[in-house]
């Protein structure tokens, strides 16, 4: 076995799994880092979402740089909505993976500041390139609680912002672009509309945004075994200790196949040389050999 394992073919095929094995633990290490990475994205987001709510505006500011962490934070908004300002945003998909817009309505809150609401998903229209129809605006004042969202952008979205789109439709919602349309100061980033006090109509309901990261009985999303990651990661590291087995199959395999190939040729090999008469022959031969010594030597007695 040994003078296999150290022939040339198998030092490079030995080598060729060595590296196999490494490259697939370390691409199940990437994978559980990820998945560890993913775990504490997602026990901060559960984190906020549990957090009591609080005035938007104890949080955000016009031109305010609000931090990751307070993503998904319950907000609250009090005012009037300015559908003379209203727009939708572009591609975005419903729960079940319709593709639409989102509908944005800002709300001028008591200081004169206005916030972005977006008010949930509507289809499109038969013509694309078109507005399409939206519910109706709630008029007077209203009470509003939602998830806080960041403003969006490319380099956070990977959602080009592209220019030229038909009158109010937009690719981002970013209240920095929304200044630009308003006379008024917009706070950073926009809240996400789950409930209106008071309640809305039928025709004034969009088809609400579903929340992230919780289920509905409030347990933490980060668990072992949701998500891909970690499956993946366990896949991988089983791939790295089935290749010593593969390893030692094939090594099996041809020492199998050297020792039939030995014994073939064994059995292939010519016999040995034998005397006319065989075995027997030389043994009477060498007898008779004998005899004619022990006369010789009793001549030489005589």
């Amino acid at each position: 076995m040994l003078r296999v394992v150290f022939t040339r073919r198998w030092i490079l095929l030995t080598i060729l799994f060595v590296a196999l094995i490494l490259v697939m633990g370390r691409l199940g290490l990437w994978q559980y880092h990820r998945y560890e990475q993913t775990k504490r994205s997602n026990h901060k987001i559960s984190l906020a979402q549990h957090a009591e709510p609080v005035p938007i505006q104890s949080l955000s500011g016009p031109g305010a740089n609000l931090p990751g962490s307070e993503r998904y934070r319950p907000v609250t908004a009090t005012g009037q909505y300015d559908p003379a300002h209203q727009f939708v945003v572009r591609r975005r998909t419903n729960a079940d993976g319709d593709q639409g817009f989102f509908l944005i309505t800002p709300l001028i809150i008591s200081n004169g500041d206005a916030v972005l609401v977006n008010r949930g998903w509507v289809a499109p229209a038969d013509d694309t390139a078109a507005f399409p129809a939206v519910p109706k605006t709630p008029a007077g004042t209203v009470t509003l609680t939602g998830r806080l969202q960041l403003d969006e952008t490319t380099r956070i979205s990977g959602i080009r912002n592209v220019g030229g789109l038909p009158p109010r439709q937009f690719m981002l919602i970013n209240s920095t672009e929304q200044t630009k349309k308003l006379s008024k100061p917009v706070l950073s980033g926009y809240l996400e509309l789950v409930k209106t006090s008071p309640p809305l109509t039928k025709g004034q309901s969009a088809e609400q945004i579903g929340a992230p990261g919780s289920d509905s009985s409030g347990t933490d999303m980060a668990v072992v075994g949701q998500g891909v990651h970690l499956p993946y990661a366990i896949q991988w590291w089983l791939f790295a200790l089935m290749v010593p087995v593969g390893w030692w199959i094939l090594l099996r395999q041809e020492l199998k196949e050297r020792r039939k190939k030995a014994a073939a040729a064994t059995a292939a090999a010519p016999p040995a040389p034998r005397g006319p008469e065989g075995t027997a022959g030389t043994d009477v031969k060498a007898e008779a050999d004998v005899t004619a010594d022990a006369g010789s030597e009793a001549a030489t007695r005589s």
